[in-house]
């Protein structure tokens, strides 16, 4: 049975940081796949923040997020990271991983597993 676990969510002030985790159980990750970060805002759509290969660990990240955010991973571990920086109140969303082999990273529907989400919120 596949898994996919986030953690590190919470409440920061504009301007902190936060490191979520994703951690896979039950996926054996082949070279094309990929995770990647989601996230949903109250009355929004889910939105592409970012992504990394699982193998190589190129990364990819949306413009709203570039230069503030990092994604890592671990590959011992099954476990992706990404680390916030410089949090912004428009920040606040749930945050979902996901895994799959997608041909194009920002696509939901082309990543096979998901995560149950993380909540974060950022105040000013």
């Amino acid at each position: 049975q596949v898994q996919l676990v986030e953690s590190g969510g919470g409440s920061v002030q504009a301007g902190g940081s936060l490191r979520l985790s994703c951690v896979a159980s039950g996926l054996t990750f082949s070279s094309r796949y990929v995770v990647g970060w989601f996230r949903q805002a109250p009355g929004k759509e889910r939105e592409s923040v970012g992504a990394i290969t699982w193998i190589g660990g190129s990364t990819y990240y949306a413009d709203s997020v570039e230069g503030r955010f990092t994604i890592s991973r671990d590959n011992a571990k099954n476990t992706v990271y990404q680390q916030m920086n410089s949090m912004k109140p428009e920040d606040t969303a749930v945050y979902y991983c996901a895994a799959g082999a997608p041909r194009n990273v920002a696509t939901m529907s082309q990543y096979d597993y998901w995560g149950q989400g993380t909540m974060v919120t950022v105040s000013s």
